[in-house]
């Protein structure tokens, strides 16, 4: 590595007067969109001095980034811990195995007083955080539902089969439409009774019905924390791709990017809150929450509806239960699934027995 290596943590005063400066929207690889980064400093939990990661740059090139966020656990005694998701972490390909991601990671963490949660991570590095001191605050299967055959998934697994991207696209047309029209008729009679109420942010009668569905959240939930979480500032759309200035580390802007927060309303009165992020073709359950069992299932069903009249290819979510609802009820392609682990730093002493991390705990995609 060169001698102009400069490691820059990153406050959120810090990328506040980024912001301002345009400073780090200039070259063709971005840390963060822009619209996510004034989502972040919007997030009045998070304090001036708060660690939101951190960069590493050589001759003004960003080789490597740590995208960190801080949070509060809801603890059992009613008490409130500050920790920091640790969600991102990045190192340039040229700089792989140098000792440079190992040096930013350490930075990171000492910078984040040890008091860390990573709820996943790739595998590639399972070997490093085996020697790490961190422990599984919970393993969970990630679930991939299909409901068509998705040509750049599939290319993305299995790079043979560029070759008969054409094929898979015309295959899809039929593929996609029979099971459309598979689900859709097991639809008709249920939701007939539902209304939807779209929501950008939370009201009172919808902030009253999700506090007691998330009293034992592993974060502590308040009205203006989901109602951040759920913010549409975080999302930029992009009509004309080609020309956009840079590619980003993480998720926000796209041709084709919304979060839609819906109210499920039964015969007038509130039943469920669903919260989804569309991407391109992706559907990404953020928050699904139901009042009653009796009708968790008639909630699924709305969730299916939105799916079929987005017209969107595969729902993405770590909800066991729900992913169960759907694979039961309603006709599916196949599923990837994928064994997730959080982890905990043993600096942050939490009693992991007690602990439940959730779906809706940590997303900030």
């Amino acid at each position: 590595m060169s001698k102009d290596l400069k490691i820059l943590p990153l406050t959120k005063k810090v990328l506040r007067e980024a912001i301002d400066n345009n400073t780090y929207w200039k070259d063709s690889t971005v840390p963060l969109p822009k619209s996510k980064a004034l989502w972040l400093i919007s997030n009045d939990r998070i304090e001036e001095d708060d660690y939101c990661g951190v960069l590493g740059f050589e001759n003004d090139k960003m080789i490597s980034f740590i995208y960190m966020l801080p949070d509060f656990i809801a603890l059992h005694n009613n008490e409130i811990k500050k920790i920091y998701w640790m969600i991102l972490w990045w190192v340039d390909d040229q700089y792989e195995n140098t000792v440079l991601g190992t040096y930013i990671y350490n930075e990171a963490i000492n910078l984040a007083d040890k008091q860390v949660i990573i709820k996943s991570y790739a595998e590639k590095v399972n070997d490093f955080y085996a020697k790490q001191p961190f422990e599984v605050l919970t393993s969970r299967l990630r679930y991939t539902i299909f409901f068509s055959l998705d040509s750049s998934i599939l290319i993305g697994r299995f790079s043979f089969l560029k070759h008969f991207k054409f094929l898979i696209d015309k295959t899809n047309i039929f593929v996609s439409a029979a099971i459309r029209f598979l689900n859709k008729r097991r639809l008709r009679s249920a939701v007939k009774q539902l209304t939807y109420d779209y929501i950008t942010q939370l009201d009172n009668q919808t902030w009253e019905f999700i506090a007691p569905l998330c009293k034992h959240d592993l974060i502590h939930k308040t009205k203006e924390y989901v109602n951040w979480q759920i913010s549409t500032v975080q999302y930029t759309q992009i009509p004309i791709g080609k020309r956009y200035p840079y590619q980003s580390l993480q998720v926000g802007n796209g041709k084709n990017i919304h979060i839609h927060n819906v109210k499920i309303i039964s015969n007038e009165t509130l039943v469920g809150f669903l919260s989804f992020t569309i991407n391109h073709k992706e559907f990404n359950v953020k928050y699904f929450l139901v009042d009653e069992d009796k009708n968790y299932d008639i909630c699924v069903e709305a969730l299916i509806d939105h799916f079929i009249s987005i017209q969107a290819s595969f729902i993405f979510t770590d909800d066991t239960r729900l992913y169960k609802a759907i694979h039961d009820k309603f006709r599916t392609l196949y599923t990837y699934k994928v064994l997730k682990k959080a982890l905990a730093h043993k600096e942050t002493q939490l009693d992991f027995n007690k602990l439940t991390l959730y779906n809706r705990d940590g997303h900030f995609y």
